[in-house]
């Protein structure tokens, strides 16, 4: 436990890459891994993960990344999407693999399936994405957390255009939308920011402990 809370600890936004270096392949095949394994409502996955290794393409996107240069300098540029679309098809879908891979009776899952049909099918367009979007912050939550475990790079980035990046990358005909960046790589040797120490609440401030004696 030790040695991941000194990754957490050694873990910052970088805010400089080393543009030389670039993520083994089998790192970055455990950030893909770590996405598809994320934990999100009802099981439902409404997320896809876009992986851009491409440098003319990223520089491109730093003029709709407010300037700033982790987006080119990176290594690899990770973009977590929503699935524009949940409705009874894609919901039929998941409990088809749920079916398949646990081999669950249908009986036992219709009525968890039926209400869930029922459930989106009265949302509108805006809530569906506002709940879509909370499981991409589970999924960037948890690659942040890989990443200082691996000892790899990172900066999260709320700070982009969403519909500038989904007409650059064409998202919107494969029915996604962009909503987190998280440019991944090495750190430079000369980014200052590499040795500031973390400002954090503290932890008596940000934790509070309920029980038998301390109920409010």
């Amino acid at each position: 436990m030790q040695n991941t809370l000194d990754s957490l600890y050694w873990r910052y936004a970088v805010k400089k890459f080393d543009s030389s270096k670039i993520l083994e392949e089998e790192k970055l095949d455990k950030l893909k891994t770590a996405f598809n394994l994320t934990a999100t409502s009802y099981g439902l996955q409404p997320l896809k993960l876009l992986v851009v290794r491409h440098r003319e393409l990223q520089q491109e996107l730093v003029r709709h990344s407010y300037g700033q240069r982790q987006v080119a300098d990176a290594s690899h540029l990770l973009i977590l999407c929503i699935e524009q679309t949940i409705d009874q098809k894609y919901i039929e879908s998941y409990f088809n693999k749920v079916q398949a891979v646990r081999g669950t009776p249908g009986e036992v899952l219709d009525p968890f399936k039926k209400s869930l049909i029922e459930s989106f099918s009265s949302k509108t367009d805006s809530e569906i994405q506002t709940w879509a979007t909370h499981q991409a912050y589970l999924a960037l939550g948890n690659l942040l957390t890989v990443c200082a475990v691996e000892q790899i790079d990172s900066c999260p980035m709320e700070g982009f255009d969403p519909t500038a990046y989904n007409k650059v990358l064409n998202l919107e005909p494969r029915g996604l939308h962009a909503v987190l960046v998280l440019p991944v790589g090495y750190r430079a040797p000369d980014d200052m920011f590499a040795s500031f120490k973390k400002v954090r609440r503290d932890l008596e401030k940000s934790v509070l402990t309920i029980g038998p004696d301390t109920l409010p």
